[in-house]
């Protein structure tokens, strides 16, 4: 444990904290178009093969008995006792070729898998570029907000295919080939959209020109992190490899420099399952398919009608998050500081979460977003305290001693907060 903690934070991305500057990119997501470039921080993975499905449906919670070509999945993928690993969006690119975009987690279970079982398929792994230097394979771009389809009205060659949710094909822009997801982000219309990288630039280009007229706005990387805690998808908990006799022989194949990942905040456990998650309680309930046979099934099949815990949005009180700042100018002790919009500590954040004392649950991801004028984080509580308007307390700061070097000297602090829905924000995709 004391070794995830003195990781520090990996860089996220190539882009800088701000195109111009961080509240003004948040509003453009809701109130005009933003565009987001995805190209340099998730690793890539691509299986091709007749048995390709097989592979997936052995090792992932999805359905996969009915899935298209131009058709994309969130890919969710468990240890043997239901934990989560990982996630990653799954397209189908052709019948038996497939290409997965998320955290390395999932993809170094299903490349292990591939590669030590008895599949007919090759499979390649491009890291994270931003990890390595080399440049990306593709560049992949969103756009979002109310005026996002219209600006694709502009720089298609031709009309907007008739898209269902989560449904892909191939265009050109300004005579540039690539593939057009439907998709979205921060519950806003949108697209994303990827294609060879050497074109990446003219593709931008076109883009932020047609742009112009409607306020087009470039998320920096804190912008664009902090939409998680509206969309409500929790990203980054402590992936379940570290423990169990059936994970020994995958932490023995894994490069340790794929594997390790840091954890901070005030949460503090001696055993690294206290940190880990399953999918239904990150939400994914919905996707578990029970009628297939999978690596973990028989724990998510126990858990799925009646989960301990359950994912939620927490309010953080206004008063207490004024006094964080308001600490920093005062003698005495000092509260950690808020690095707003997105925190910066760890990839991996987790604060104790407590009801009259008593632990209820942690709190992960934190953001302030400028459209509601609210600190919101997400979390994950003992179902009996998810309900909305439960009051409870959050402990914000490092544990004690937790040798995390990434932030300032500081003495923890309690928040009040209010727990709420999540998605925090209504769905106007």
């Amino acid at each position: 444990m004391s070794l995830l903690r003195d990781l520090g934070l990996a860089q996220f991305t190539d882009l800088p904290d701000e195109f111009t500057h961080w509240i003004e990119e948040q509003r453009a997501w809701q109130e005009s178009v933003a565009f987001a470039d995805q190209s340099y921080h998730m690793t890539d993975l691509r299986i091709e093969g007749c048995e390709a499905v097989d592979l997936y449906a052995d090792y992932a919670v999805n359905d996969f008995s009915q899935f298209d070509v131009g058709q994309a999945k969130q890919l969710v993928v468990p240890n043997p006792d239901g934990y989560l690993i990982g996630d990653a969006i799954l397209f189908r690119e052709a019948e038996d070729r497939f290409l997965s975009v998320g955290a390395a987690a999932a993809h170094n279970w299903l490349d292990y898998q591939a590669e030590t079982g008895d599949y007919d398929v090759d499979v390649e792994m491009q890291p994270r570029p931003v990890a390595t230097g080399d440049d990306p394979e593709n560049f992949r771009f969103q756009v979002q907000g109310p005026d996002a389809v219209a600006v694709m009205e502009e720089v298609l060659d031709g009309d907007i295919p008739d898209l269902g949710f989560f449904r892909f094909a191939e265009v050109s822009i300004d005579g540039v080939d690539a593939y057009l997801l439907r998709h979205g982000m921060a519950g806003e219309a949108g697209f994303e959209f990827w294609g060879d990288y050497d074109d990446g630039d003219a593709v931008r280009e076109t883009i932020l020109d047609a742009g112009e007229e409607y306020g087009i706005r470039r998320l920096g990387s804190k912008s664009y992190q902090s939409a998680n805690t509206v969309l409500g998808w929790l990203p980054l908990p402590v992936p379940a490899i570290y423990t169990g006799e059936e994970m020994r022989d995958f932490r023995e194949w894994l490069d340790l420099r794929r594997g390790l990942i840091s954890i901070g905040g005030s949460f503090d456990s001696e055993d690294i399952e206290d940190y880990y998650v399953t999918p239904i309680e990150v939400g994914y309930d919905h996707i578990v398919d029970i009628d297939h046979d999978f690596v973990g099934k028989a724990a998510l099949e126990a858990e799925i009608d009646d989960p301990d815990r359950k994912k939620a949005t927490l309010v953080w009180d206004d008063d207490d998050v004024v006094d964080v700042f308001a600490s920093l100018f005062r003698e005495g002790e000092t509260h950690k500081f808020m690095d707003m919009p997105a925190p910066r500590s760890s990839a991996c954040h987790y604060d104790e979460v407590t009801k009259d004392g008593e632990h209820v649950g942690v709190s992960k991801w934190m953001s302030y977003i400028y459209n509601h004028r609210e600190m919101l984080s997400l979390a994950i509580l003992d179902t009996e305290y998810a309900e909305p308007g439960t009051e409870i307390t959050l402990t914000w700061g490092e544990a004690d001693g937790s040798g995390n070097k990434s932030v300032e000297r500081h003495v923890e602090t309690e928040i009040s907060a209010t727990v709420a829905k999540a998605p925090y924000k209504a769905d106007r995709r």
